[in-house]
């Protein structure tokens, strides 16, 4: 899944301030699950949006934003996307780039991409995964310290964490607490004497 949260209205209208005859499309799978980008939230930006001056033609919903066939698949979801000016994706990154590759008109995203997650019992897991090219979370129980730490510490927690708490959010449990304690319950502990080179930011 990935995680993205709405960018202030007022962003999102000054990125429109030249357009008009907008058309918006959604996404009905991550997006929907955080209220970034199912039915509701795009009825509410049309209405928003039209409250505002601007003029849309109309909207879809397609399953997954990333994953559009075609222009003529989103033709088939609703024709008024051909009365279009401009094309407003409310999802992730990867729904905007795959919007772009279909259509011929400016497009615009709603949303900002924050990070890859997931779900677990129903509880919304972020920050998962950074996507970083060089996956090494098996060696840590299964929880990605590049991810789930601020610092990104590979080699066990820093200095400022409290009774398993992180240092740079209080409210948050220190990952490498966790780590600690998934690894003892697998009996891997070993994988903890193991040095791990620092990792290179902005690199991957």
């Amino acid at each position: 899944m990935i995680i993205t949260s709405a960018k202030p209205f007022e962003e999102i209208l000054d990125m429109l301030k030249d357009e008009d005859n907008i058309f918006i499309v959604g996404c009905n799978v991550c997006a929907a699950k955080l209220k970034t980008g199912g039915e509701p939230e795009v009825r509410e930006m049309c209405r928003k949006l039209e409250e505002s001056g601007k003029h849309v033609v109309g909207w879809s919903l397609p399953t997954a934003a990333c994953s559009i066939r075609s222009y003529d698949s989103l033709v088939e979801k609703s024709e008024k996307i051909n009365d279009a000016s401009c094309v407003l994706v409310m999802g992730c990154g990867s729904g905007v780039s795959a919007v772009a590759t279909v259509v011929d008109l400016p497009i615009y995203g709603s949303n900002n991409t924050l990070s890859l997650g997931g779900s677990s019992g129903g509880k919304l897991l972020s920050d998962q995964c950074v996507m970083c090219g060089d996956c090494t979370i098996s060696q840590y129980g299964g929880l990605c310290p590049k991810s789930q730490c601020p610092k990104a510490l590979l080699n066990g927690p820093c200095g400022g964490s409290v009774e398993g708490m992180c240092e740079v959010n209080r409210d948050k449990d220190c990952v490498w607490y966790l780590i600690y304690d998934r690894l003892n319950k697998i009996n891997r502990l070993d994988l903890l004497y193991v040095t791990h080179a620092p990792q290179e930011h902005g690199t991957k």
